[in-house]
């Protein structure tokens, strides 16, 4: 696998609360509340994390979520504010197809897909979201897919060749 996880050392970080869920526990003599948030964190320059935390308040779990994001970080390969080549990912049920875009046409994602290809520092991306809903799922999936992107200086370097012999074929 290509994912990479990258130390917090001081990067600006830019926090997205995708959700914060209310669980219910019912027993005999009362009901317990808890939440469950899930937080996207980046620089908007290539470097993305989530993080998911439970507390039995919501701040306190938007906290952790944040915590956990800043230690789940990992880097993307940016291409003139898209991704370098199409990439496809599954997490669970969730299936996800990541493509790259011309200037202008923006991020055409939805839900959590959104927040993180945004937090990443993408700006032009194409993608679909196939199978399960699961905003849980969904992020790692997505994260998943960027986590797999090469670029072709990382190609050429792989291969023993210069980046021309990449383009030519």
């Amino acid at each position: 696998m290509y994912e990479k996880r990258i130390k917090y050392t001081g990067l600006e970080l830019k926090e997205k609360l995708v959700g914060v869920t209310r669980v219910c526990k019912v027993t005999k003599g009362r009901r317990y509340f808890s939440f469950s948030a899930i937080v996207i964190k980046g620089n908007e320059n290539g470097i993305v994390g989530y993080g998911f935390g439970k507390s039995k308040e919501a701040p306190d779990a938007i906290h952790k979520a944040g915590e956990q994001a800043k230690r789940n970080l990992c880097k993307v390969y940016l291409s003139n504010g898209t991704v370098p080549h199409e990439q496809e990912s599954k997490y669970g049920g969730a299936h996800i197809l990541i493509k790259p875009a011309s200037d202008g046409t923006g991020i055409i994602a939805g839900g959590p897909i959104r927040a993180v290809l945004e937090a990443a520092g993408l700006r032009n991306v194409l993608s679909k979201s196939k199978g399960s809903s699961n905003h849980h799922n969904v992020i790692k999936a997505t994260i998943k897919a960027l986590s797999y992107m090469r670029d072709v200086y990382i190609i050429a370097k792989q291969r023993g060749i210069t980046t021309k012999q990449v383009y030519d074929g």
